[in-house]
């Protein structure tokens, strides 16, 4: 049976909708400081995910701008920035997918499997914002 990241926010009583507005509406009320049973922990996991994939989202648009203006300043046969920005994030969420899959097997078929993947989620997806701010900072830093 193939596991992945989409089944966990499935798990979590989550469904992502475009823009997000509707994503909890459904889920009950939860104090994320205050999360007592493993299905508050689990949406609170879930929230912190979606919090720190909104953060790489803004930063990506900034690091890519960044990347544009890279290549703009270059001659044709040596643009290649906002490609190889492409090429590096792919293979990072090829990466980030898997290594919260392999994670998950620690825990697989429990009730704490969405809550750790959504961490792992969390964690790669907040040390990838930090690469991506990195790059855009470039090497003068």
């Amino acid at each position: 049976m193939k596991r992945g990241v989409a089944p966990l926010l499935m798990a979590c009583g989550v469904v992502l909708i475009a823009g997000g507005a509707r994503a909890h509406e459904d889920e009950p009320k939860v104090d994320c400081a205050n999360a007592m049973t493993q299905m508050e922990i689990n949406i609170c996991a879930s929230r912190d995910y979606e919090a720190a994939d909104k953060e790489l989202n803004a930063q990506w648009a900034k690091t890519r701008k960044v990347m544009v203006d890279w290549d703009a300043e270059l001659e044709e046969q040596n643009k290649g920035a906002v490609d190889s920005l492409m090429k590096a994030q792919r293979a990072w969420i090829e990466y980030r997918d898997g290594q919260c899959d392999a994670v998950g097997y620690s825990v697989w078929g429990g009730t704490m499997y969405p809550a750790v993947v959504a961490g792992c989620l969390a964690d790669l997806t907040r040390k990838r914002t930090e690469e991506l701010k990195d790059l855009a900072n470039g090497i003068e830093q």
